[in-house]
């Protein structure tokens, strides 16, 4: 079975950076160590890569679940639904993404080219 990502990009009212430490210290405080959780990264955007594709975002989320299971208990978990209402007034935006991984690990690809016997 697939593993399950969901990656959230916000948009912040306020964007200095003490807004954007206090959306990082929610995230790590609310969305880490659920049960099923196997990935999880928060971000910000390098402002120095400024292209034209990049997106405009100050934090970023990325949680690997480990099924479809393990999502859905988060989705309805007390600990994410605490941090949407303590967090939800900051946001001036966000996307949600959510994708069936399929990707292999790294130890995988290091003995699928060789780097690894």
């Amino acid at each position: 079975m697939p593993q399950l990502a969901h990656h959230v990009y916000f948009t912040l009212k306020d964007r200095s950076d003490e807004a954007v430490q206090t959306l990082l210290d929610a995230c790590n405080k609310y969305l880490d160590k659920h049960e099923g959780l196997v990935g999880f990264s928060i971000g910000t955007r390098d402002r120095e890569l400024d292209r034209e594709v990049n997106q405009d975002f100050d934090v970023s989320l990325h949680c690997i679940f480990a099924d479809r299971a393990a999502h859905d208990v988060y989705q309805t978990a007390e600990r994410h639904l605490q941090f949407i209402e303590e967090n939800k007034d900051s946001w001036a935006a966000f996307e949600s993404w959510i994708l069936l991984s399929r990707t292999r690990n790294s130890e995988e690809m290091r003995k699928r080219d060789g780097m690894v016997t």
